[in-house]
């Protein structure tokens, strides 16, 4: 473990807006933090259970190989694009951004449940993080799902990732999302969704539209639902839920599932003439 510990512990601590917090949080003194974090140090079994516990970890995964650490816990895609500002996605929508209204009492992390569009009767659970940058709403969602050939006993990678970065608007009580998949270039989706008026968000209700993963890249659209977790929240724990359900899974509660329509997906929506 003491190979790859610091470094792994530092990828964690990431997620977070500073090493103070994390200490803060732990009650682990700051300069013994240090230690671990330089590799100078191995924490007691008892400040190894905090740590595991409070980043949602397992000791024996603080061991592995950083950039295999990374991959389980999904660390790299869930940090800030710097410049993201600049994407020709957003500078095409420029021209929306004044008319579109406050959405800061939105911001935070959501579960994001919808109908699988590639694998029809599953339900797709993913995380979202909607978020403020110097006045512009942005949001970054996290999806995976397992290969069919490790599914099959295959020795290809266990798990395919996408990463989807996009632009929110409030136009006319309505939230629109746009977003492209960042990490391949070759899909882009939208979401409307019907906003909240209560005083506490909850559950957000909407449609979103885009295209099956298969060979055919088929049109579809879905309904879907944006469950707030909090302003804040433990990103590897949440990660750690992503993926494919099945309707009956017991994680997928009654209301999500009525909500979603009983994994219904239209496809095909459009015909080329």
């Amino acid at each position: 473990m003491a190979e790859f510990f610091g470094d792994n512990l530092k990828l964690l601590c990431s997620h977070y807006r500073s090493i103070a917090e994390v200490c803060r949080r732990l009650a682990i003194n700051r300069a013994q933090f240090n230690r671990y974090l330089a590799g100078q140090s191995r924490p007691t079994p008892f400040n190894l259970k905090r740590i595991c516990d409070f980043f949602g970890v397992e000791e024996y995964e603080l061991g592995l190989p950083t950039e295999q650490f990374a991959r389980l816990i999904g660390a790299r895609g869930m940090q800030p694009s710097p410049g993201l500002d600049s994407d020709p996605l957003l500078q095409l929508l420029q021209p929306l951004r004044e008319q579109a209204g406050d959405l800061r009492r939105y911001c935070g992390y959501y579960f994001e449940y919808s109908n699988c569009m590639s694998v029809p009767g599953s339900i797709l659970l993913s995380l979202v993080q909607l978020r403020e940058e110097r006045g512009d709403f942005l949001f970054e969602r996290q999806e995976r799902q397992e290969r069919q050939e490790h599914a099959r006993g295959g020795e290809s990678e266990d798990w395919v990732r996408c990463r989807y970065l996009g632009a929110a608007f409030y136009l006319q009580d309505r939230l629109f999302l746009l977003d492209y998949e960042s990490l391949t270039g070759n899909e882009m989706s939208q979401t409307i969704l019907i906003p909240s008026f209560k005083s506490r968000i909850t559950r957000l209700n909407g449609l979103k539209t885009g295209v099956s993963s298969g060979d055919l890249r088929t049109p579809a659209c879905t309904r879907v639902v944006w469950e707030f977790l909090g302003a804040e929240v433990n990103r590897v724990n949440a990660y750690r839920q992503v993926g494919l359900y099945s309707p009956d899974d017991p994680r997928i509660d009654a209301d999500t599932r009525q909500r979603l329509g009983g994994a219904q997906i239209r496809q095909g929506l459009f015909e080329i003439e």
